[in-house]
């Protein structure tokens, strides 16, 4: 079994092996001749090959800023299962990453996977946090109760002492790498005020009351689906207030469908339900590996 970077003859061998990953299929067939095609400093994808030079297995390590990676894509052929390949791969990802100047890196696990769960504990990573996504419809008659503005201030000054905060792991959907989280800065926010991505919820004689980050209107989906970040909030009307924003705001990107990003907890789930939004069926698992002891 060796190890390599990925090349684009391998495709064929990738779409054999992901085929059957999940009941509903496996989006990497579609994107692995991109990822090839987009390496370079800041990606790397690797496969195992065997002894015929085929590709049984791939994975994907992304810089997402100048000290977060995140880890994507991990295959492995039905054939290579057990010998250690998954872990191989792994491996070569985190030393990549931590070569290229990550401080940690990060991947997500469905909560349903616990191999998956398994696996990543096994090469160093550590549970770090838990989130769940919520469908708002668009609405372009949704009114909010109070003002929505665009204020990167204030929306940073609610986010340093939210819970959304200290649940996420000050973590948020990335802006660039669709199914990545990263961390949520303050020069992020003023980003997304700039571009227009940012929904603040104030309530005059209140003050700031929540507020939600559209990270892209595309994503993976088949239909033009409105991606937020975050959404955070402080009672049980600020969530209805912040959710009829966000279903104003997806109207307006002419999506037909959205999902925002919540911390799994029970207030948040619950909040969300008595605001009268789908909320997915499971959590999704975020875990973190520290790289410095891989850095030089």
């Amino acid at each position: 079994m060796e190890i390599r970077r990925a090349r684009r003859e391998d495709a064929d061998a990738v779409a054999e092996f992901t085929a059957d990953t999940w009941e509903h299929g496996d989006y990497l067939a579609d994107v692995f001749e991109d990822w090839v095609e987009a390496g370079g400093p800041t990606r790397r994808t690797f496969v195992a090959a065997d002894a015929a030079d085929e590709a049984v297995g791939v994975v994907q390590a992304v810089l997402l800023s100048d000290h977060e990676a995140w880890i994507q894509g991990l295959r492995v052929a039905p054939e290579a299962r057990g010998t250690g390949t998954g872990t191989a791969l792994m491996e070569a990802s985190l030393d990549w990453a931590a070569e290229a100047g990550a401080a940690v890196a990060r991947c997500m696990v469905f909560s349903w996977n616990v191999q998956g769960l398994g696996q990543t504990r096994a090469v160093g990573f550590e549970a770090a946090s838990e989130f769940r996504w919520v469908h708002p419809e668009p609405d372009a008659d949704a009114t909010p109760v109070g003002d929505v503005h665009d204020d990167p201030e204030a929306a940073w000054a609610f986010w340093t002492h939210a819970d959304a905060r200290e649940h996420l792991d000050g973590l948020v959907l990335d802006d660039d790498e669709p199914w990545a989280l990263s961390e949520l800065s303050r020069e992020r926010l003023h980003e997304a005020a700039d571009e227009g991505r940012l929904l603040v919820c104030h309530e005059p004689g209140v003050g700031t009351r929540g507020f939600a980050l559209r990270a892209r209107t595309d994503g993976l989906a088949e239909v033009a689906r409105a991606e937020y970040a975050v959404a955070a909030w402080h009672s049980d009307a600020a969530c209805r207030d912040v959710f009829t924003a966000i279903a104003r705001d997806a109207a307006a990107q002419d999506a037909t469908e959205a999902r925002v990003l919540i911390p799994e907890t029970a207030r948040a789930v619950s909040d969300v339900a008595t605001a009268r939004v789908d909320v997915g069926d499971e959590p999704d698992f975020v875990m973190a590996c520290d790289l410095s002891a891989r850095r030089g």
